[in-house]
């Protein structure tokens, strides 16, 4: 059984086609990485999965059953784009993260020992676990993003969703996220992630998907670079490339060697 599976999806704004007949299916305990340049739809196919935008035509399951019949979306963990831990009514790193509970719990229960732990466990994942007590305004940006992803961790979910969890993040950060996903996996967890550029994660990455003008335009192990494409600082997929021949680059800086 797939964990997600969509099939002809369809996405269109104010008449404006966004994704055409995307299918797409992660399977459990796969690591899936949604690749593409900014705007090529990417981050749309994220949010049309999660229920987030309607579909224009096509079908979405999650565990086997159709989304819009769908109730157990504490199986599901979900870091959205660029979101700062920091932003709202002040709270310390643990109340933001214990807030990864409600699903499990509700919201008229008070916090039990198995919620704590879970919590504990969570920002030790990301290795935060010294700052619990801390208000969450004084992290870095950084740390703020693990925050959120140990927040999705502590609900214990089955497939972790995360949107660019390392946009604009230090190479501590990265790291740490790339420790955390990996325990998770290990642990059965499936995990479909966007990024522009993958870094630390791209070990962990079973399959890459590669979408471009709202289609997919490639589906396989990671795009490795070449030439020029390959130097520093050069990472990225090229918007002028063709559905039928994507011209993909990805190459962080501290990509491992290719075997």
């Amino acid at each position: 059984m797939s964990v997600v599976s969509v099939r002809h999806a369809a996405v269109a704004y104010g008449g404006r086609t966004v994704l055409r007949d995307v299918s797409l299916k992660v399977g459990a305990g796969q690591v899936v990485a949604v690749l593409g340049a900014n705007g090529s739809g990417k981050s749309t196919l994220i949010r049309a999965i999660l229920g987030l935008v309607p579909l224009a035509d096509g079908e979405i399951e999650l565990f086997g059953t159709p989304q819009r019949r769908f109730r157990e979306w504490a199986r599901v963990g979900y870091v959205p784009q660029r979101m700062g831990a920091g932003s709202g009514v002040p709270a310390t790193v643990g109340e933001v993260v214990s807030s990864g509970r409600l699903a499990r719990r509700g919201i008229f229960r008070f916090p039990g020992a198995a919620d704590r732990a879970a919590v504990r466990a969570a920002l030790d994942d990301v290795g935060l676990l010294e700052r619990i007590d801390d208000p969450v305004s004084t992290l870095s940006g950084g740390q703020q993003q693990r925050t959120l992803i140990a927040r999705a961790l502590a609900g214990r979910p089955d497939l972790l969703v995360l949107d660019e969890p390392t946009a604009g993040v230090d190479v501590a950060s990265q790291e740490a996220f790339a420790k955390a996903l990996a325990g998770f996996v290990e642990r059965g967890g499936t995990v479909l992630l966007v990024a522009h550029e993958l870094g630390p994660l791209e070990p962990l990455i079973d399959r890459a998907v590669v979408v471009h003008h709202g289609l997919i335009a490639y589906e396989g192990a990671v795009p490795q670079p070449a030439g020029h494409h390959a130097g520093p600082h050069h990472d990225h997929v090229h918007p002028h490339a063709t559905p039928e021949q994507p011209r993909i680059c990805v190459a962080p800086t501290d990509r491992m060697p290719a075997n």
